[in-house]
């Protein structure tokens, strides 16, 4: 109950504070990718955040600024399947559309391992990604290879691509901790994507609100942010004695 109280004490007193700064790195293929990079110390655990479709590393200001209170570096990258976010433009879906791509959501993986490998030469230490919708499947499905990456959590992650089982597939190997939720609606069919995944720490969080789809459950204008707020928190504070050793 103590540490519950104390969650909810942080959820309610954030100090708003400015560190991000804006990096580029390749992909691949070569497309320069942009991210948001903001860092507190090079003592404390590290999280890639990962945005969901039509949007940009503008979903993740708020987040990631209390995610730095909290005592993470964190990380939030454009992706090449995107548009604008919180008045962030996709930067990483802008040099894509000038090279006259016409990525789908599988090719923002690379993206993604792109920002892994940034974040891997900065602080030599596993990574815990977090994905949102598209973002969010293809983060476990890193997870489940890279061992670059030391746990997931994921905003309503589902089976979003051509091949209906392209997650499914793919992620019956992850035994990695793995935090899943969404909104009540969507609770259901994210149970049964992660069904055949054997992590001795998987928590799959129903919500007693509406919801929302994907990251947005934490913005602090969605209404019930603060039960997904303390169910992420407790979550984390799990992690942080593994991903500090």
């Amino acid at each position: 109950m103590k540490k519950v109280l104390l969650l909810m004490a942080f959820v309610f007193s954030i100090q708003t504070i400015s560190a991000q700064l804006k990096v580029t790195f390749p992909a691949k293929d070569g497309l320069k990718v942009t991210a948001d990079w903001y860092p507190v110390s090079s003592d404390l655990p590290v999280i890639l955040l990962c945005h969901q479709n039509n949007s940009s590393r503008g979903e993740y200001i708020e987040t990631a600024l209390r995610l730095n209170k909290f005592g993470f570096n964190c990380l939030a990258v454009d992706q090449r399947v995107g548009q604008s976010t919180n008045s962030v433009a996709n930067e990483t879906a802008d040099a894509a559309k000038a090279k006259n791509l016409q990525p789908i959501f599988e090719d923002a993986e690379q993206d993604i391992i792109a920002a892994v490998d940034f974040l891997f030469e900065k602080y030599k230490k596993p990574i815990i990604i977090v994905g949102s919708s598209y973002s969010a499947s293809l983060a476990l499905k890193i997870a489940a290879s890279n061992n670059k990456i030391i746990a997931a959590a994921v905003f309503s992650p589902g089976e979003y691509f051509t091949d209906k089982n392209y997650i499914g597939n793919n992620i019956k190997t992850l035994m990695k901790p793995v935090f899943a939720t969404s909104s009540k609606a969507e609770a259901n069919a994210v149970t049964d994507l992660l069904k055949d995944v054997n992590s001795r720490l998987k928590i799959q969080y129903l919500p007693n609100s509406l919801g929302e789809h994907g990251s947005k459950v934490l913005w602090p204008s969605t209404p019930g942010n603060q039960e997904y707020w303390i169910a992420f928190m407790s979550y984390l504070d799990k992690l942080k004695k593994v991903s500090n050793q």
